[in-house]
């Protein structure tokens, strides 16, 4: 993969914690409902949603990366954390383009500088997929 389009906060090998906020804002969703917001989303982008971090071990965790500030513009439903500027620091591991970054990987492409996940249809998918009511 060629790293020369890549932001300068994704690591050139392994994976770093980044303080959120500055780079970019991040929406956590755990396991297959996050597998299920992306499956959503790429198919409402035509397969191009923009950068999506995913935990291979644990929680399964997905992260939606978006415009760094966005975060804080919508109402997030309850089962999404938001991590954004806030009074805490808040990190989220970016892993590198290639090579071992076990617990995580780019489900999607590594981003593209200044490319991020439409906040605004993210919102709208994660509470359709987390506010239906229960079948």
């Amino acid at each position: 993969m060629t790293t020369e389009n890549l932001p300068d906060w994704v690591p050139a090998s392994g994976h770093q914690l980044r303080l959120t906020g500055v780079h970019f804002d991040a929406i956590r969703v755990r396991g297959v409902r996050g597998e299920a917001v992306l499956h959503h989303l790429a198919t409402l982008t035509d397969g191009l949603p923009g950068p999506v971090v995913r935990e291979v071990a644990g929680g399964r965790w997905t992260y939606f990366l978006i415009p760094p500030g966005a975060s804080h513009e919508f109402d997030w439903p309850p089962g999404v954390t938001c991590y954004g500027p806030s009074a805490r620091d808040q990190y989220v591991g970016i892993p590198a383009p290639d090579g071992n970054t076990y617990p995580l990987h780019w489900r999607c492409d590594p981003p593209v500088e200044g490319k991020f996940v439409d906040p605004e249809l993210l919102h709208v998918v994660v509470t359709a997929q987390l506010c239906r009511e229960p079948e």
